[in-house]
């Protein structure tokens, strides 16, 4: 049952790759038809008997079937769209490789010269980024009534953040006002890349790889190429709107501005970016001769790296070392809960620092209750708890990336670099997959664990861990 369900899920890839596939006719691209047209057709008829064999059949999910349904679609979907990438030539790691860093919204790529690959591949990347920044479980959703299946517990395992919550009474219609807003922004992004400048193709291509916070480019010097002041700063902006808490867009549309106002993951977000502008500006006006100058590059690097986007626009590697160091520690950050963006997320800092401060108090009061509040509401114990045990996951599966990829005969900085860029969905790095590399470098099998981990990272680690303790497959 939870097979045909999971491919019946499966059945918005072939809506996607019709852009494509349109995209390979009209550029002439035989070998890309063939190979968007095969992965459809399969997919298509698989989706459609599942579906109508779960018609008349009642489907009750749990907790747990939801970890395993929204796992299996991340791999699937990667398997399934690693196929065009195989296609064109690139080897069968290679080609997953490429799909599961689409699909998790990591901007990585072993592909040396991007501008070579076919503009129906380019545009493939594009769509499976953007929706795996939604995320392919948040569209689903929106289709589940159809199957009379309700969808909490898949948005529960697939949604970022230590909370889960519902914006409206009917989790269906809350996907579809999230994917509408989402929609919206990224159209807005559309408009403004036209106007600075771009083709329709290379805006469509952009925009969508923006909205998701993925760093896909179809550039070999992403949106560098443009050397607009314009195109950068329209850019930052989407950055830093993307790595927002999507609720908080339809809490504007709902008219609760308070909810906004009293947000403290918002103000923090919002804070360090600042900080960050500030310090690494101060710090290129030297290198760039002027602070407007400083500030464009200084505010591009902070709100890619922080929305966990990882698009870069200058070799910051021959950056002064403070300008650098922030960035390295902004990989650490990540964006808002609820966000496209990845990493440990704002709200988790927020929480274990007014944690700090309440075992601060309590050195000073030992007979003092405290406890955390998060906007302006009291925040339960087990989140605390929940939240630190996030972290020392995340802490120790980058320990162990590093420690498997320096195995392999990679220098230590990169593997460390490496391990954060990939288990936070970043894609930019430092050494070896710094600004002009990328991760070609790498053995097979690190390219594997690597996919393995931006799966991983993306879905926030529990909903995948889980899945290998023994109590989890007890009745």
């Amino acid at each position: 049952m939870l097979v045909r369900l999971l491919l019946a899920l499966l059945g918005f890839i072939p809506v996607i790759m019709l852009f494509p596939l349109i995209t390979a006719i009209t550029s002439g691209e035989n070998k890309m038809i063939y190979s968007f047209a095969s992965v459809m057709i399969v997919t298509i008829i698989l989706a459609l008997a599942s579906f109508f064999s779960l018609r008349r059949k009642k489907l009750n999910l749990n907790a747990k079937d939801g970890f395993l349904i929204v796992f299996a679609v991340w791999v699937l979907a990667s398997l399934i769209g690693a196929v065009p990438f195989f296609n064109w030539g690139l080897n069968f790691t290679d080609a997953f490789f490429e799909s599961a860093c689409t699909f998790a919204t990591t901007g990585a790529t072993t592909v040396g010269n991007v501008e070579a690959l076919p503009r129906s591949l380019l545009l493939w990347r594009s769509i499976a980024h953007w929706f795996g920044g939604i995320g392919i479980i948040l569209v689903s959703v929106a289709l589940l009534p159809l199957l009379g299946v309700g969808g909490f517990q898949l948005i529960k395992a697939e949604e970022t953040g230590p909370e889960k919550e519902k914006i409206t009474p009917k989790i269906t219609v809350t996907a579809k006002l999230l994917f509408l807003v989402y929609c919206v922004l990224t159209l807005i992004l559309f408009i403004l890349y036209l106007i600075g400048g771009m083709n329709r193709f290379d805006a469509v291509c952009q925009s969508l790889s923006v909205l998701a916070t993925g760093g896909v480019n179809i550039k070999n010097n992403g949106l560098a190429a443009w050397d607009s002041a314009f195109i950068d700063g329209v850019t930052t902006v989407f950055f830093l709107l993307a790595g927002i808490n999507f609720n908080l867009y339809c809490r504007v549309l709902q008219r609760k501005f308070t909810e906004i106002k009293n947000n403290v993951e918002i103000k923090a977000y919002l804070g360090i970016f600042a900080v960050a502008a500030i310090i690494i500006t101060v710090s290129l006006v030297p290198v760039y001769g002027s602070v407007s100058s400083a500030f464009r590059y200084a505010s591009f690097h902070s709100a890619s790296i922080i929305s966990t986007a990882g698009s870069v626009t200058a070799n910051y590697e021959q950056w002064p070392s403070v300008a650098k160091m922030v960035l390295f520690i902004l990989m650490f950050t990540g964006g808002c809960s609820g966000s496209t963006a990845g990493g440990i997320k704002i709200i988790r800092h927020v929480i274990l620092w007014k944690q700090v401060k309440n075992e601060t108090l309590r050195m000073l009061y030992p007979q003092g209750v405290f406890r955390i509040q998060i906007n302006n509401r009291v925040g339960r114990n087990d989140v605390v708890y929940g939240v630190s045990g996030f972290i020392f996951m995340y802490l120790f599966v980058i320990m162990i990336v590093t420690l498997i990829t320096a195995a392999s005969g990679i220098d230590l900085f990169t593997s460390l670099s490496a391990a954060l860029s990939i288990t936070g969905n970043i894609g930019a790095g430092f050494g070896a997959i710094g600004p002009g590399h990328n991760y070609s470098i790498f053995a097979d099998h690190i390219k594997w664990l690597f996919s393995f981990i931006m799966i991983a990272g993306r879905l926030e680690m529990w909903t995948v861990f889980i899945l290998f303790t023994r109590i989890y497959w007890r009745k």
